[in-house]
């Protein structure tokens, strides 16, 4: 299951992903959830290219691109947690200072 959310986490719900294509229910549900947490992950952390985003718009952007580039009902379980994630992230940075 492991090894295929690692090859599968790159495919995007409407069919526009990559390295199959596959779309909606085709990716398996490890890979669906594991793209929106690495996607979430990868706009909250500082790149070589770019600077992170705020916790709120990189949530803006999850509920977005929900149906199309992730599974919705993925978005959905974390967006109904939000504001407990919020705070659990707040409190890890305020550790980490």
């Amino acid at each position: 299951d492991v090894k295929e959310a690692v090859l599968s986490h790159q495919e995007h719900y409407d069919g526009t992903g990559y390295p199959r294509g596959l779309k909606g229910d085709e990716i398996p549900l490890l890979a669906r959830i594991v793209s929106v947490a690495d996607a979430f992950d990868a706009m909250t952390t500082d790149r070589p290219y770019r600077s992170k985003m705020s916790f709120s718009k990189a949530m803006d952007e999850i509920e977005k691109k929900s149906g199309t580039q992730f599974d919705p009902e993925a978005c959905t379980a974390l967006l109904t947690y939000r504001d407990t994630i919020e705070q659990i992230a707040q409190k890890r940075l305020a550790e980490d200072l």
